[in-house]
């Protein structure tokens, strides 16, 4: 292919949805550096005025292997044609020490001028060393396929289970990083997200089906993703159909979501008979004038 698909970031896209109405964003591209440095990278950060401590409820229904969500968390994909390795991993920690670094400059600067404009002075870094502390932040690697050279360079030890299967947490440096493989993670409705992404026909048909998008916007990414997976898998028997099938499903369940010039123009485009035959009669006269009811029934009476 000329133009490699950009699978970095429509995962970025997919999981910005994932965290929609919840206390964290996703940052797709984080400047971590005086002079320009758009990283390869995720950062899923908690909302600014959300609560410190996290409720239970916003962890719900997220996928496998996020919920050790922290405040901060930086997060490294690697999609099919990309290895998980030691360089990535110890990039990851690298950019986690800068974003760190960034934060605790910018906390400082915060509480050093004062209280802010509602009256509340800002909270000071709690370390000694000034850095936000090392509580406030989580690693994460996803790795598409099992990163089987990464894991025969390993001490014994290193690598701990999780309760969740292609989910484990990986020992490195002074850091522990999650590591969720996509292609081994339990199939689950919940894990509809990761599926997208797992390059296993069986695991893309289960994920279209399940995966519920939290934003409207969102459903354009099912039509990439299908598109992007026909041009390297033209064998992929999921068929156009198939997929059509699917995103009319997920239309369906969110078009209460629509604004009314969208529910017009959908209305607009069905037949008079269809309409009808989802109308019950008793609504189908709702809002009529009584005068203009008796009078037609007068004329067509015979």
């Amino acid at each position: 292919m000329d133009t490699p698909i950009p699978w970095h970031r429509l995962f970025g896209i997919a999981l910005t949805d994932l965290f929609t109405d919840r206390p964290w964003r996703v940052e797709l591209e984080k400047e971590l550096a005086l002079k320009s440095q758009r990283l390869d990278i995720l950062i899923i950060e908690r909302r600014p005025g959300a609560a410190r401590t996290i409720d239970p409820r916003s962890l719900a229904d997220l996928p496998d292997g996020l919920d050790t969500l922290a405040a901060h968390n930086v997060l490294t994909y690697k999609s099919q044609h990309q290895a998980l390795d030691a360089w990535a991993l110890d990039e990851l920690l690298g950019h986690y020490v800068t974003y760190r670094k960034l934060l605790s400059i910018q906390a400082n600067q915060r509480y050093a001028a004062g209280p802010d404009p509602e009256g509340e002075q800002s909270e000071p870094p709690l370390a000694s060393d000034r850095l936000v502390p090392v509580t406030d932040f989580r690693l994460y690697a996803v790795a598409t396929r099992l990163p089987e050279k990464l894991l025969g360079q390993l001490a014994p030890g290193v690598l701990q289970p999780t309760p969740c299967p292609g989910v484990q947490d990986l020992r490195w440096g002074g850091m522990v990083i999650r590591l969720i493989v996509l292609n081994a993670i339990a199939s689950h409705a919940r894990n509809a997200p990761w599926e997208l992404f797992s390059a296993q026909l069986d695991r893309i048909r289960h994920g279209l089906r399940h995966y519920h998008p939290r934003d409207q916007g969102a459903t354009d990414l099912l039509a990439q993703l299908y598109f992007n997976y026909r041009v390297e898998m033209p064998e992929m028997a999921y068929t156009m159909e198939d997929f059509k099938h699917d995103a009319r499903r997920v239309w369906i369940e969110h078009i209460q979501e629509f604004d009314p010039e969208e529910r017009d123009a959908l209305l607009a485009r069905m037949a008079v008979e269809d309409l009808l035959r989802v109308i019950k009669p008793e609504d189908r006269l709702r809002g009529l004038d009584p005068d203009f009811i008796k009078s037609w029934l007068r004329r067509n009476e015979h």
